[in-house]
């Protein structure tokens, strides 16, 4: 609309200087008229870069996220530039997803890791974005293409401590380690150090509660599992 009222004054400015009638015409509708422009000129301006007639809204939003891998968890990142604060992480929002997620990497854009005790990845985005105070703003300045303008986003990923966090390329190292160690000898073995580990963890957790039941002790060795898996998948990243 301010657009409109703009190019509107531009015109009816010219039109008033070339053709009013006589000089007191002239200079009277010449200064409504270049006051309309000039006017609607600073109202643009001013919503451009100071966001005029805007307000900062803050929305968060959590939801639960996968590992990219359905055999591993892992925290998988592409490094972007040296200093890390840039790097993109990839995850799925489904266990099951053919083309995973990643974050955004620009300057609005701000990645944190949390490791917790929790079995559940999460990821929270909180987004500020400028919008319009209300419906005569958003009249005012439609077609603007201001309303909706990100001003940061921060993605707060809290991982289980069993997950690894891994790059893009130790990744691929790793699956050709993985696909290394698919012989039948290999694969007994590794059951075997599994099998055992967790036997030791459900073990010492017997002994400090006696009382454990099924349902606890099938989740005591599931997290066992997913233990051992992440100490191997280290092992093998250190590995040459």
């Amino acid at each position: 609309m301010i657009t409109i009222i703009m190019f509107v004054g531009a015109i009816a400015f010219f039109v008033a200087i070339m053709f009013s009638p006589n000089k007191h015409t002239r200079l009277l509708w010449g200064m409504i008229t270049g006051l309309i422009f000039v006017g609607a000129t600073l109202l643009i301006t001013g919503n451009f870069h100071e966001h005029w007639g805007m307000k900062q809204v803050t929305t968060t939003k959590t939801q639960k996220i996968y590992s990219p891998s359905p055999q591993m968890q892992l925290a998988l990142y592409q490094p972007v530039g040296t200093s890390g604060k840039d790097d993109v992480y990839i995850y799925q929002t489904k266990p099951r997803q053919k083309k995973p997620q990643h974050t955004q990497a620009n300057e609005f854009t701000t990645n944190r890791l949390v490791w917790t005790d929790s079995d559940q990845a999460t990821l929270t985005i909180k987004e500020t974005r400028w919008r319009f105070k209300n419906n005569f703003y958003k009249v005012l300045f439609a077609g603007s293409k201001m309303d909706g303008n990100l001003v940061s986003r921060t993605n707060t990923f809290r991982y289980p401590k069993t997950f690894v966090k891994i790059s893009v390329k130790q990744a691929q190292a790793l699956k050709k380690q993985v696909q290394a160690r698919k012989s039948p000898t290999a694969q007994a073995q590794l059951q075997k150090q599994a099998a055992a580990y967790v036997t030791a963890k459900v073990q010492a957790a017997k002994q400090q509660n006696p009382k454990l039941t099924e349902s606890q002790v099938q989740k005591i060795s599931q997290q066992a599992q997913q233990e051992y898996q992440a100490q191997l998948i280290k092992k093998m990243m250190t590995a040459k």
